[in-house]
């Protein structure tokens, strides 16, 4: 019987959030916009705020643990956190980021959970000119209204990790998570959880709403999405992930987001650095 893996390390530097007052939203500013380059390791500690955010990663891959399960964020694409939920953030790789914090007295409706989103070139867009010191108040209420519209409007992506809390299940998911490529069926992990292939499967469906299957897919596309943004070639991914064949794995890939791994990581028209570089002209 195996037991909880031990903490992962620590990456090298801790940050403890401290967000500029210029930043932080307000009744009468319900909308700000913070952007700054973040290095790979730096982990932003758990914390909290009253207000909720949009973190978006023009470039780089952002990790996010927060109400029991875990969010992989791919480049330019973003995850929503409502207010008052504790978050903890992890840079995965070099990142860009611009984020969105948003008052809760303007939180559009429906929005209480955490969720990986598309990001559209409109709210993109709308985000890049929000990050305007200089901007007047009436563009600000008119931007801020768009960018609402735009942020319930963004897809959802099967982007998130459910951890549960029984113990045997929890260590079984780390055990999982631990090497994705795994083939071993069910009953294999089971025996090795000190429980029957029918226990574990009820607690995967009562703890995390999913079978073990659906659960391990997620947990494989978390893995695969900051070796694919790194630019490895598809078949060492697929290889690394446990699948026979590039093919087979582009076939899940797609079945989960609807396009390929490539088609999910080019957007055509759409830079990656241009938005740093139109921020530091600003500052």
């Amino acid at each position: 019987m195996f037991t909880p893996t031990e903490q992962p390390l620590q990456p090298e530097e801790v940050e403890h959030l401290d967000i500029p007052a210029e930043s932080s939203p307000t009744r009468a500013h319900p909308i700000r916009v913070r952007s700054r380059p973040v290095s790979a390791g730096v982990r932003i500690a758990r914390h909290t705020h009253a207000w909720a955010q949009v973190a978006c990663t023009t470039r780089g891959v952002l990790r996010i643990a927060a109400e029991g399960s875990t969010w992989m964020v791919p480049p330019s694409r973003a995850i929503w956190v409502p207010p008052n939920v504790t978050h903890e953030v992890v840079i995965v790789e070099d990142a860009f980021l611009r984020t969105l914090y948003i008052d809760a007295s303007v939180v559009p409706p429906g929005l209480d959970a955490c969720r990986v989103v598309e990001v559209s070139p409109l709210l993109r867009e709308v985000a890049v000119a929000l990050d305007d010191r200089t901007i007047s108040s009436e563009r600000e209420r008119l931007l801020g209204t768009l960018a609402l519209d735009e942020i319930t409007r963004s897809r959802p992506l099967p982007l998130s990790i459910p951890m549960p809390t029984d113990k045997r299940l929890l260590a079984l998911c780390e055990a999982v998570l631990a090497d994705p490529a795994s083939a071993d069926s069910l009953e294999h992990w089971a025996t090795l959880a000190g429980a029957s292939t029918r226990t574990i499967a009820r607690l995967f469906r009562r703890e995390l709403g999913v079978s073990f299957s659906q659960w391990r897919q997620q947990a494989v596309l978390a893995r695969a999405i900051p070796l694919l943004s790194q630019g490895r070639p598809l078949s060492q991914v697929a290889l690394l992930l446990g699948y026979q064949s590039q093919s087979a794995f582009s076939a899940m890939f797609r079945r989960a987001f609807g396009e390929s791994p490539r088609a999910f990581f080019v957007r055509d028209g759409e830079p990656r650095e241009d938005s740093e570089s139109s921020t530091s002209s600003k500052r």
